[in-house]
């Protein structure tokens, strides 16, 4: 088959190869359905930024994608690729603006029964103690710049010292919510400013925090070991590193754009701009991109003990009745130094996942004890209509894709275009008529965000649970959202 140009064969039903031809060092591979290649990929040109991708030096095995991508900057978002530490280059496209975006699950011992009187009050309630939208603010009290650069160095064990949660729930985060790589003194001014008051607040464009219902078990044991049971309340919390991660992001895609030139790269797209992981650029842009991640970690674990507070509150509950515990927490925009084995030896790479979330298998040490015998954590979440999934790692996701796996659904129509197909309709109506109760900032952001402008999320997942990279646990319906 040809799209765009590139030839692209099966190598089995979910998983399609590029051959290497140009300046490509490496194989383009998709995980994908014919269906979705046929109906997506050739209305979409990110297969070309998975063919640019191949071209970095040092990348090992291939240029991956998983089933949820689409067009971003310099990378698609759903690409994974790893790097020789040594030899190899760090790419701030290969993270992208929103550093750590990622997905939180938090379990309760309730089911729908038991809030199904008070949803709206109770969605309301995390409307106003959350905030939500582009520039909000105003969750905890205004940090100084020296507070900043505290919780950039400790992520989310700064909410915890301050009153935002327990030690336990740092056991339950990727990292422990905190990246030990993390250099305050490389972000600049301008990003801690932005971060001053932005600690504990969701943002806007596709973030959200969401009360859901475990739908559907697929995978028993696992479900139990994740302490998932079917009718069970659970909230999702999807948000990263605000402005302070943008500004991140913006401040080193120019330091590396020149650093580019000075060692003398060729690459097929400026927005792949990358610095050799070892120079004093790549070693910057490192430590300032764990310290923003560590920001949204801290920003996580603040709005899951925020919405905590709000649902005793307004149920009224103890905290033995309510039972809020952390599942996980796994980030998708991030590039991390791991060991993974390449052509029968264990080698050190820096993995950049834009749009993909780690999925390790059972017997990790990354992965928290509790969950070792059956694997980490995968969480999917969906669009606000439909549902979100909860999967769990394999050993095939550490030998073909670098421990890693989709982390959503992936666009198929631009915000523009959503926005037009919203026009006229009452999209909040069409939500409460599908059991979803929703406060959000404006329409606008609800028309973005609706059904109709994503991939149905359980094709997507059941590509990757039929390639065997991660496998299915739970489904989860959405019942109350919150959005900027």
């Amino acid at each position: 088959m040809k799209i765009h140009g590139y030839e692209i064969n099966p190598i089995h039903d979910y998983l399609w190869e590029i051959p290497r031809q140009g300046g490509m060092r490496v194989p383009g591979r998709i995980y994908t359905s014919r269906k979705m290649l046929e109906k997506f990929l050739a209305e979409d040109e990110s297969i070309r930024q998975v063919v640019n991708v191949a071209h970095l030096p040092g990348i090992q095995k291939y240029s991956l994608a998983m089933p949820g991508i689409h067009w971003g900057y310099g990378f698609p978002i759903g690409g994974v690729a790893a790097t020789d530490v040594e030899e190899g280059v760090i790419s701030p496209g290969g993270v992208g603006y929103d550093i750590n975006c990622g997905i939180r699950l938090a379990r309760t011992g309730l089911e729908y029964q038991a809030i199904a009187g008070k949803l709206e009050k109770l969605v309301q309630n995390l409307f106003q103690n959350i905030p939500t939208g582009v520039g909000s603010s105003g969750a905890i009290q205004k940090q100084s710049a020296k507070e900043i650069r505290k919780i950039l160095e400790k992520g989310s064990e700064w909410a915890v010292e301050h009153g935002f949660g327990t030690p336990e729930d740092l056991e339950f985060t990727e990292e422990n919510g905190r990246m030990s790589q993390a250099n305050p003194e490389a972000v600049s001014k301008r990003a801690i400013e932005r971060g001053l008051d932005q600690a504990g607040t969701l943002g806007s464009g596709n973030h959200f925090l969401e009360i859901d219902v475990v739908e559907e078990i697929f995978d028993p044991r696992v479900a139990e070991a994740f302490g998932l049971f079917p009718g069970q309340v659970v909230l999702l919390i999807h948000s990263g590193s605000r402005g302070l991660g943008y500004q991140v992001c913006d401040d080193y895609l120019k330091i590396i754009m020149q650093a580019s030139h000075k060692y003398g790269f060729t690459l097929p797209d400026r927005q792949l701009t990358c610095a050799p992981i070892q120079s004093k650029e790549g070693q910057d842009y490192l430590g300032a991109m764990a310290a923003a991640a560590n920001f949204a970690w801290n920003n996580r674990q603040i709005i899951m003990d925020l919405a905590r507070r709000t649902f005793k509150q307004t149920l009224n509950l103890s905290d033995r009745d309510l039972d809020f515990r952390l599942v996980y927490d796994v980030c998708h925009n991030i590039a991390k130094i791991e060991e993974h084995e390449i052509d029968g030896r264990k080698k050190t790479v820096c993995v950049h996942r834009k749009g993909a979330t780690r999925a390790f298998p059972p017997g990790s040490e990354k992965i928290p004890a509790a969950y070792r015998e059956v694997g980490q954590p995968v969480l999917i979440p969906g669009d606000m209509g439909r549902y979100s999934f909860v999967a769990v790692g394999t050993e095939k996701a550490m030998q073909e894709t670098f421990g890693s796996t989709c982390h959503g659904a992936g666009r198929v129509q631009s915000r523009k275009k959503a926005l037009k197909a919203g026009k006229g309709r009452d999209l909040i109506a069409e939500l409460h008529k599908a059991g979803v109760v929703i406060q959000a900032k404006g329409k606008r952001t609800i028309a973005e965000e609706m059904p109709y402008a994503y991939k149905d999320v359980a094709d997507v997942v059941e590509i990757m649970h039929q390639a065997g990279v991660s496998r299915k646990v739970a489904r989860l319906r959405p019942v109350g959202v919150i959005k900027g």
